[in-house]
């Protein structure tokens, strides 16, 4: 009898350890699942208000027109929202992209490990800062600063904005890049200072290139860390709708200038009945905001994808 003992032990432990795997296993499923209903959720809720909007605005009216001045004139053409969040977009990248990538290989290439251990997480922190606080200061510092280089620049301005979001987007930036510039291997390194390769060349011409799905995805996550930005931006750019000009470009930066995401949280804050065609175009702004951050996910995995590096 003693001899078939460890046999049921065995047997035992097997089937408990199995019934725990099966339990991960659902409880992960669930989780996974509770991701992909509630994003299908939040599509059904812009999707029902947007096409009611729709019904009443054409679409192409909405996405092609140049005047959005919904509680005035009753203008809803989203085109200046959509140049007041590409202007920041893109003025925050110019900051953020840079700064961040030289960043990421200063820490992964150059850095001990005690400077990285303490210099990476206080990067971080910057990621934990309200974006209230960051509006604010932008509104309190930045602008003032910029007065002194531009004496026309208005109290809300388009480029406070673009340097406090691109402030804001820099850990991101820079955090993933580092983590993906670590992953190359040593014998890649290795093998460039055999060549007779300095540092700086093995940084830019073997280690960036390598990682460079990585790279890339951070930026286009940062991006769209930027495209949806919401308290800092309406606090420091101010809520004027207007378009690019394209003759004028640094006179854009310096004038007020409306967000897609700023513009959702004036009509939300308003009095406006819930009823009204003004609110129901909070819901096409956010489908439209939406299929914009979408599809830049989309495109960061498929370059992720294409570039993917992959190392024994």
């Amino acid at each position: 009898m003693s001899s078939e003992t460890p046999d049921i032990v065995t047997s035992d432990t097997d089937a408990s350890r199995t019934a725990r795997e099966q339990t991960y296993r659902v409880l992960f499923l669930l989780c996974g699942l509770l991701s992909i209903l509630t994003t299908v959720a939040i599509i059904l809720t812009l999707l029902g208000d947007a096409l009611t909007f729709w019904n009443e605005v054409p679409i192409t009216d909405f996405l092609l027109g140049t005047n959005w001045s919904p509680q005035i004139e009753g203008e809803y053409g989203v085109l200046p929202l959509v140049s007041g969040t590409l202007m920041i977009t893109v003025g925050s990248a110019l900051i953020a992209l840079p700064i961040g990538v030289l960043t990421a290989i200063y820490l992964s290439e150059y850095a001990s490990e005690r400077i990285r251990a303490i210099l990476k997480p206080t990067l971080e922190i910057l990621a934990g800062v309200p974006t209230v606080v960051y509006g604010f200061f932008a509104l309190v510092y930045i602008t003032p600063i910029l007065e002194n280089i531009f004496p026309t620049i208005g109290t809300f301005n388009a480029l406070s904005a673009s340097i406090v979001v691109g402030i804001m987007i820099i850990p991101m930036v820079s955090s993933l890049s580092e983590d993906a510039m670590s992953a190359v291997p040593d014998s890649l390194r290795n093998a460039s200072y055999g060549l007779g390769a300095t540092k700086f060349e093995v940084s830019t011409t073997v280690v960036v290139p390598s990682a460079v799905s990585g790279i890339v995805s951070s930026f286009i996550l940062a991006l769209s860390r930027a495209i949806g930005e919401t308290m800092a931006v309406t606090i420091a750019a101010g809520s004027t709708a207007r378009l690019f000009d394209g003759s004028d470009p640094i006179g854009s930066f310096l004038l007020s200038t409306e967000t897609m995401t700023a513009a959702m949280i004036n009509i939300g804050k308003s009095d406006v009945d819930p009823t009204s065609l003004t609110y129901k175009s909070l819901f096409a702004i956010g489908l439209t905001l939406f299929a914009i951050t979408f599809t830049m996910n989309v495109i960061s995995n498929l370059v992720a994808a294409r570039y993917r590096e992959e190392y024994e």
